[in-house]
């Protein structure tokens, strides 16, 4: 018998296995979301995901080497999104005064245009969520933090900007705390992608 998550008598089966089907349905949502916005504007959808990242974080982010990792691409493919944007006018190239070769990436006016128009692409799915109690959100929030802590712990998700991989969280008998907030978090508060983060040893 197949155990596959995509074989239906499987799924019937196997909660685990229906949850993994529920979660690929989920991300056709984002991508054809995305799709549908890339081609009003003669974009790829990882032109538009590059510029969303780079007007939402700060510019040590924002290479082609941890770009690659963010997008769990190749360096090859980001550097030619990255070359296209560039030829279109959407973003900007500072360069290394150490390194010629080196250089990050910021939004051009006509960059911050097309993140204006496209950063809510995800809006349909955060209305559906924004339907269900405090208590269900969390829950939820709760469940998925808990998946991506443990992909990447197993190296599938190659970046990490989450409390729980970050130097100034600890756990206590309270549960979590940051050392750099000085606060207790709930774990509701647990962040995905925190501008503060700090990789821990």
């Amino acid at each position: 018998m197949s155990k596959s998550a995509f074989d239906p008598d499987q799924q019937n089966n196997n909660l685990a296995s229906k949850t993994v089907a529920a979660l690929e349905r989920i991300s056709q949502v984002y991508r054809l979301l995305l799709w549908d916005h890339a081609k009003e504007l003669g974009l790829s959808p990882i032109q538009i995901q590059l510029l969303i990242f780079v007007g939402h974080h700060k510019e040590a982010l924002c290479n082609v080497s941890y770009l690659a990792k963010e997008f769990n691409v190749t360096k090859p493919t980001i550097s030619d999104a990255v070359r296209v944007l560039f030829q279109k006018g959407k973003i900007e190239k500072t360069y290394s005064e150490t390194d010629k070769r080196a250089y990050t990436i910021s939004l051009s006016p006509a960059g911050q245009a097309i993140v204006a128009q496209t950063e809510g692409f995800a809006d349909p799915i955060q209305e559906i969520i924004n339907k269900y109690d405090a208590g269900s959100q969390a829950q939820l929030f709760t469940f998925l933090s808990e998946i991506i802590q443990q992909l990447q712990q197993s190296q599938i998700l190659t970046t990490q900007r989450h409390c729980y991989a970050c130097r100034f969280y600890k756990k206590n008998t309270n549960g979590a705390f940051c050392n750099l907030l000085e606060q207790q978090l709930r774990q509701e508060e647990i962040r995905l992608d925190c501008p503060e983060f700090s990789l821990a040893e």
